[in-house]
């Protein structure tokens, strides 16, 4: 698993446990998660390129450094992308956000887009995106795919927990794109749902079966 990177800050790993946790209500589910995500992208954009600016302070003159040089588009795939996207819209609030939607096929169980609206200039950003769970790996190969037919050359995965078989699926079909993750989990069951792992994100964020 070359080509990911895994979270082990306490507070996040702190966080993460309370997330598993069967008995957190729906309204502590969803903080959580934009809690996570936003200390996550403090990793994810950690090698932004910057460059000096002359600034006026209360005092004198300073010497200090932006942000520079690069485009960032946020991509969640709905819907339970959405609070990683508010959490990270809480430090970043101008970044651009587009979303992608999927549903499973009954017959073939592959991923199919029933949405798909991105920032104009998506092309020459950096784009994330976000999926909380990134299990069989099925959703997130398609949104990379939904990506790169838009020409988007630079592409990271943002998931809070992962399975084995999803990561490596990414990395075999896409082994450029970087997968930031706070814990790879044992497995997949039978289901298809990722062990121990934290149920169904969207079902325990919005209240629904």
């Amino acid at each position: 698993m070359k080509n990911i990177i895994e979270i082990t800050h306490p507070l996040v790993q702190h966080k993460i446990t309370m997330l598993r946790d069967s008995q957190t209500s729906i309204k502590e589910f969803r903080e959580l998660v934009k809690e996570i995500s936003t200390l996550m992208w403090y990793e994810v954009t950690r090698d932004l390129p910057l460059k000096e600016i002359t600034v006026e302070t209360p005092i004198a003159s300073a010497q200090s450094k932006v942000i520079s040089g690069i485009k960032l588009a946020l991509v969640p795939i709905l819907r339970s992308g959405l609070a990683m996207a508010e959490g990270i819209e809480s430090i970043m609030p101008s970044i651009k956000i587009g979303h992608i939607g999927l549903y499973r096929e009954t017959e073939t169980l592959m991923p199919k887009d029933y949405y798909c609206k991105l920032p104009t200039d998506i092309e020459s950003s950096e784009a994330i995106v976000l999926e909380p769970m990134l299990a069989t790996g099925g959703s997130v190969c398609a949104a990379i795919e939904l990506l790169m037919k838009r020409n988007v050359k630079d592409i990271k995965i943002m998931s809070l927990i992962a399975s084995p078989e999803g990561v490596k699926l990414i990395e075999e079909k896409y082994p450029d794109v970087k997968i930031y993750v706070c814990s790879v989990d044992k497995g997949l069951n039978e289901d298809g749902y990722i062990v121990p792992g934290f149920g169904d994100a969207g079902d325990r964020m919005f209240g629904t079966k």
